[in-house]
C-alpha cells in the first residue's frame, strides 16, 4: 500500500499538491498541528487569546502526551509549553460542538498537575499557574462572548477567587459582543475560522500579521502539501482495504471473524482520531460513517485502552455492537 501511495504523489504537481492544503484553516486539526510545531507560532496563539505579552516559552517536556496509570485513559494535548515566568499553559483546538469540553478540561488539569509533583513531596507550592485554552468553532454557551473564563470562586462570595492558580478559558469564533473584548482576539477568532488575507486587516495586531506569515508558509509548502496529502490518501486506502475484506471475508464465510480483520484497520484510524481529541460525532463525520458506529468504537476504546484493534473489533461484533450501526453500512461498494 505504501508503494501505491507513493506512485499515486507522482501523478501530481505542485499546483494540486498545494490546492487542498490552501483550502485549510487554523481551525483544521492538520494545519493547527503543523504551524504549532514552532514555538513563536505557539507564542502568538497564546497572546492573542488571552490578552497578555509572553517574553519566552519552552516545550514542556514531553510535550504533547501526558500518560495515566496503566489501564488509565492519558491525553494527547494540540500544544503544551511553559513560559519565562513558570506558568504553563495548554491549547486545545475544537471545530465541533462534541459536549465534553467542561468536563474534557477537568481531566486535562488533573493530568497535567499530576506530573509536577514527586512521590513524597511536602506540600503543593510546586504546582505551577495553569491555562487550558480551548479554541472553539461553535459558542459552547450561547452567551455570544468571544471568551469566556473560569476560575474556581466562591459562591457565597463572588470575588473571593480559591486562588487555585488554575484557569480554563474557552474561545468562540462565532462571538458577537465586539464591543467588550480587544479588537486583536476578535480578529485572531476570525482568522482562525478562515485563514486567509481578507481575514488579515489592513489594521490588525502585528502579531496577527506575522502569524498569517507563517501560516502562508506552510500553505505555499510542496513537502507539507505532500504529506497532506499522503494521509489523506493513507486513511482513505486503509478504510478502503479493510472495507473491502472485511465484506469479502465476512460474506464469504458468513461469520463475524470473517469482518473482524477488515473493521479492525478502520478502528485503528478511529483510534488515531481519539488521540488527538476528536469525538464520536466528529470522527463519523470526518469518516462519512454512522455516528452510532462511532460511538460503539470510542467506547470501547475508553473501556480497554490496551486492547488490539482487532480485539476491539472482535468483542463490537461478538456483542452484536455494530448490528444496528455497522461501520460499512453508509460506504459505497468498493
Amino acid at each position: 500500500m505504501e508503494e501505491k501511495t507513493k506512485l499515486n504523489m507522482q501523478m501530481y504537481d505542485a499546483e494540486s499538491i498545494l490546492a487542498p492544503l490552501q483550502k485549510l484553516n487554523l481551525m483544521d486539526d492538520f494545519l493547527f498541528d503543523a504551524a504549532t510545531g514552532d514555538l513563536e507560532t505557539c507564542r502568538i496563539i497564546i497572546e492573542l487569546s488571552l490578552g497578555i505579552r509572553i517574553r519566552n516559552i519552552a516545550w514542556k517536556e514531553g510535550q504533547k502526551v501526558i500518560r495515566n496509570l496503566p489501564g488509565n485513559r492519558g491525553i494527547r494535548m494540540d500544544f503544551y509549553v511553559e513560559d519565562d515566568r513558570g506558568r504553563v499553559f495548554d491549547v486545545e483546538m475544537q471545530k465541533r460542538n462534541e459536549g465534553n469540553i467542561p468536563k474534557r478540561t477537568r481531566f486535562y488539569q488533573a493530568l497535567i498537575d499530576a506530573p509536577m509533583l514527586k512521590s513524597g513531596e511536602r506540600g503543593f507550592d510546586s504546582l505551577k499557574p495553569a491555562y487550558i485554552v480551548v479554541i472553539c468553532g461553535f459558542d459552547l454557551y450561547g452567551y455570544g462572548l468571544y471568551r469566556y473564563t473560569f476560575d474556581n470562586r466562591c459562591k457565597e462570595l463572588p470575588d473571593l477567587v480559591m486562588g487555585d492558580e488554575c484557569s480554563k478559558i474557552i474561545l468562540n469564533t462565532k462571538g458577537k459582543n465586539e464591543d467588550r473584548v480587544d479588537r486583536a482576539l476578535i480578529d485572531f477568532l476570525h482568522y482562525v475560522e478562515k485563514s486567509s488575507d481578507e481575514n488579515v486587516p489592513e489594521d490588525c495586531d502585528e502579531r496577527l500579521k506575522h502569524l498569517h506569515k507563517k501560516i502562508h508558509q506552510i500553505k505555499m509548502s510542496e513537502e507539507i502539501g505532500v504529506s497532506y496529502m499522503k494521509m489523506e490518501e493513507r486513511d482513505r486506502l486503509i478504510r478502503d482495504e479493510g472495507l473491502r475484506r472485511g465484506r469479502a471475508e465476512g460474506k464469504a464465510e458468513g461469520r463475524a471473524e470473517g469482518r473482524a480483520e477488515g473493521e479492525s484497520r478502520l478502528i485503528g484510524i478511529i483510534r488515531r482520531k481519539v488521540s488527538r481529541g476528536m469525538g464520536a460525532a466528529e470522527i463519523a463525520d470526518l469518516l462519512e460513517i454512522p455516528c452510532a458506529a462511532a460511538e460503539a468504537v470510542t467506547e470501547a476504546l475508553m473501556l480497554h485502552p490496551d486492547w488490539t484493534d482487532l480485539q476491539i473489533a472482535e468483542e463490537l461484533l461478538s456483542g452484536e455492537n455494530l448490528a444496528d450501526s455497522d461501520l460499512t453500512t453508509d460506504f459505497p461498494p468498493a
